[in-house]
């Protein structure tokens, strides 16, 4: 049988096979030998090939992994050295980022936009809690808005709490598989709640001491708004580390810098100390964002540091 993964819990996978049944699903051991660098071989969003068990208490083994479109990945924070992959096969991914309360840096939206980028996986943003801004804050959300819109990215001001908006976020995940994801305390529960009436996942609060917010997501999973749109809810990300991702390919996944690569005087120019780079003019000359230029730097140091 060939089903979807919709949920996994680290050793047992729910599946659900191309006629509707979710199936208890486990790995077989060969895959977990397979030399793989990731510490979770199969995604929620995989395609799978599922032999039933005799036991007849609806339970299948995985016997194959079918060849993912492409997927969402970061650095494991458990295991050094290995990655994880947050979910696959998408048509796009929805950031929910907030400016206040907690705030979501730039770093990470641009960290995350790359990563998408790197398979060219179109995104979303959404900065959510507009019910507690004020008025520069609002004016703070619109550049941000006019900055990501004019990479290519769609965004909207949202207020999951007051339902603003709510209608242009179906829109926007009608017809598509995405991966919802964000720090913890954005909102993302709370959206789903939103989204799909009768959820009823669970919410936390944010911290007023840390500014954080607290887990309530432990496992990716993937839930149906209607019978062509699906949403994959994973936990919230602390942090995002690339992956396999080597300091020459960077600027490829910043639109405003892809566009410049070849007017560069060096075919391997790292845009950031070379003369007669392309690149750098363009920032000096107000046509690349500081902000995205200091994200620039901060992933070509990481990977230094890294090395």
């Amino acid at each position: 049988m060939k089903g979807r993964v919709i949920k996994s819990t680290g050793s047992w996978y729910a599946v659900q096979t191309e006629d509707g049944e979710v199936v208890k699903s486990r790995l077989r051991g060969k895959f977990k030998q397979d030399g793989l660098k990731t510490n979770n071989p199969i995604a929620v969003g995989d395609w799978v090939l599922l032999d039933k068990e005799a036991k007849g208490d609806n339970t299948a083994v995985i016997s194959d992994i079918l060849p993912r479109e492409n997927y969402i990945i970061r650095q494991s924070t458990r295991k050094s050295g290995f990655s994880h992959i947050l979910a696959s096969n998408l048509d796009q991914t929805v950031l929910v980022a907030t400016l206040a309360f907690p705030k979501t840096s730039l770093g990470f939206i641009d960290r995350f936009l790359v990563s998408a980028e790197s398979f060219r996986i179109p995104s979303v943003i959404l900065f959510n809690k507009a019910d507690i801004l004020e008025e520069d804050g609002f004016e703070y959300a619109a550049e941000l808005q006019e900055l990501y819109e004019s990479l290519g990215y769609k965004t909207a001001l949202i207020s999951v709490l007051e339902d603003d908006n709510l209608d242009t976020i179906h829109a926007l995940l009608k017809g598509k598989t995405s991966l919802i994801s964000g720090h913890s305390g954005v909102g993302k529960s709370s959206l789903l709640n939103r989204l799909i009436p009768d959820l009823d996942l669970k919410t936390g609060e944010v911290s007023t001491f840390a500014n954080k917010g607290t887990h309530t997501t432990t496992f990716a999973e993937l839930f149906a708004i209607d019978s062509e749109s699906w949403v994959i809810d994973t936990p919230g990300i602390k942090e995002l580390g690339l992956v396999d991702m080597e300091p020459a390919e960077i600027s490829h996944y910043f639109p405003e810098m892809r566009e410049l690569i070849g007017a560069c005087k060096f075919h391997n120019c790292s845009h950031t100390n070379e003369p007669a780079c392309a690149v750098q003019a363009a920032y000096q000359e107000g046509l690349i964002s500081a902000s995205r230029y200091a994200s620039y730097f901060s992933m070509m140091e990481d990977y230094d540091n890294r090395r």
